[in-house]
């Protein structure tokens, strides 16, 4: 029973990760916390990925432990693929599902660096100007 929930928070949590990853740069309150979380996948992706394997993402590897546990086998190494198929009963090649992440996790961070560079810019330019003496 607790695999069975585990699972079910996993597909929800790992997908709404996914969204927040895509789309939290949108909103002016969630973009310090949209930056952290994609630098934290990005790290994990590239820094853990040296050890794992490239993309490794720790919340898919725990979600198939569970769905091992409840006796799902031939999981695809991405949550993204596994995804995709899930919602539309397609198959998708690996690489493409690889590229088309590495694209929008690195688009994604970029707008929440520019994002954030000019909200902190903003906020730090407040510098009292010279008044010219006549």
């Amino acid at each position: 029973m607790i695999d069975y929930l585990l699972d079910k928070f996993f597909f929800i949590f790992h997908s709404s990760l996914i969204v927040f990853n895509l789309l939290g740069w949108a909103w002016k309150k969630t973009r310090p916390a949209h930056f952290i979380v994609t630098t934290l996948t990005a790290l994990s992706w590239f820094g853990l990925g040296l050890w794992y394997g490239f993309g490794y993402c720790p919340s898919t590897d725990w979600h198939w432990q569970v769905r091992y546990r409840l006796g799902y086998q031939d999981l695809p190494d991405s949550y993204l693929q596994f995804l995709f198929e899930h919602l539309t009963g397609q198959t998708i090649a690996p690489q493409l599902v690889d590229a088309v992440a590495v694209v929008a996790l690195l688009g994604a961070l970029g707008i929440s660096i520019i994002l954030n560079y000019y909200h902190w810019k903003h906020r730090h330019a407040f510098l009292p100007s010279k008044t010219r003496s006549r």
